[in-house]
């Protein structure tokens, strides 16, 4: 298939610095190589395990009581937080 792409400078360096290691190899080959692997490590998200955070029970402090925040934040940041 043939189409013209307007390419980023950003991507086209990537690119050319590519074909610049290996100048044998012609650049449509490098450009199509690129797309490849990119299609492919899409392919490679869904196969992932999904990342889990496991919680870890804090407890409170001894003498602490999350119902009076103004004293909690007086604790955390001092009584000149204002």
């Amino acid at each position: 298939m043939r189409t013209t792409l307007t390419i980023d400078d950003d991507v086209a360096f990537g690119l050319k610095k590519i074909q610049e290691s290996d100048p044998s190899r012609p650049f449509k080959q490098i450009v199509n190589e690129a797309l490849r692997r990119g299609l492919n490590s899409s392919n490679d998200k869904a196969k992932r395990k999904p990342f889990k955070i496991k919680p870890f029970n804090l407890g409170l402090r001894e003498g602490l009581s999350y119902d009076n925040v103004e004293e909690l934040l007086d604790i955390a940041e001092g009584p000149n937080r204002r």
